[in-house]
């Protein structure tokens, strides 16, 4: 057992990450809300175990599962690129609590204009933080830029809402109850490439699949950061669609009628229960480690490609973030 300590590889997947069930597994591990409410102490603790598990020196008496365990608190919690400590509310695992409070309400308080702005803003601010503390590390980032991708995309979700509030007026009901969901997709198209613009501007890094650095590529950010936005969309389509529908029926019932303070949190509770699935599904839809034929790329870091390795190397790797 403890040879097989030893010799563990932390950074292994758990699941293989080339077949989406294995992701899905992956991702229900790292998005599980509950990590969010792990002490400062224990995440440290878990990084420490970790750390030491790669240099090759895992404390005596320590059993397999505290080392998954520690990789999934780790994982949470910690940058890929970075291994520094992500802020709480940019995390994965408080994708669930903090989008089923926003999501609730944009959904509830729909149909007044001041409402809508107000909760759209919330909206776009949470996504911001999250973008950003789940953006490629290696491509930083300027204050003024972090400021015009914000400003940016809250202009576009709110006009987005707003411009559609006024024109369903008329439209039936439920046609209005759908209008926050086209505002978060519309904004999420902006709000991301935005914010991670200076992967786009300045490539981001690509690797050989033993991971020796082969250059920066532009056209490898754009297929991460659009796997990302769909990702995202994907994230909220099925909560933001069929709970304004399932809404509209219960609140045809007269005990419902009669609850009105209650449709609120309960509109919250029930996007919680869609985010909690769909958060690692979307997050499980493309790879996290991105890959992308040679031929693919940009002719300067192709041709230096085929000038290094020739032929030996096909494809290459990268981090797309969350």
């Amino acid at each position: 057992m403890e040879m097989e300590i030893t010799k563990f590889n932390i950074d292994a997947p758990r699941w293989d990450q080339s077949t989406f069930v294995g992701r899905l597994k992956h991702f229900f591990n790292i998005t599980d809300p509950r990590t969010a409410l792990v002490s400062e102490q224990e995440l440290d603790s878990a990084k420490q175990l970790v750390d030491s598990c790669r240099a090759g020196s895992v404390p005596p008496g320590t059993s397999t599962e505290q080392l998954h365990y520690a990789k999934k608190l780790y994982d949470s919690a910690f940058h890929p690129d970075t291994g520094d400590k992500m802020n709480l509310i940019g995390r994965m695992s408080f994708q669930v609590p903090g989008g089923m409070a926003i999501t609730g309400c944009m959904l509830q308080f729909y149909r007044t204009v001041p409402a809508v702005v107000f909760w759209q803003w919330v909206n776009q601010s949470f996504n911001a933080l999250v973008n950003y503390t789940n953006r490629n590390a290696a491509s930083p980032i300027t204050l003024t830029q972090i400021g015009v991708a914000y400003v940016t995309a809250t202009s576009t979700a709110l006009a987005t809402a707003v411009g559609l509030n006024l024109y369903t007026k008329k439209a039936p009901p439920l046609v209005a109850r759908w209008v926050p969901f086209a505002a978060v997709a519309a904004a999420n198209c902006v709000n991301i490439p935005m914010m991670r613009q200076q992967e786009i501007i300045n490539g981001i890094a690509v690797t050989d699949e033993n991971d020796n650095k082969l250059g920066h590529s532009k056209k490898a950010a754009i297929k991460g950061i659009s796997q990302v936005v769909i990702s995202r969309i994907a994230m909220a389509t099925p909560g933001m669609i069929l709970l304004p529908i399932l809404m509209e029926r219960l609140e045809s019932f007269a005990f419902m009628k009669k609850i009105r303070f209650l449709h609120a949190p309960l509109q919250v509770m029930l996007a919680g229960g869609f985010l909690l699935f769909m958060v690692p599904v979307a997050c499980s839809l493309f790879p996290q480690r991105c890959s992308m034929s040679v031929s693919s790329l940009e002719p300067e870091l192709r041709e230096s490609i085929v000038n290094q390795y020739g032929d030996n190397i096909r494809y290459v790797y990268f981090n797309k973030g969350l």
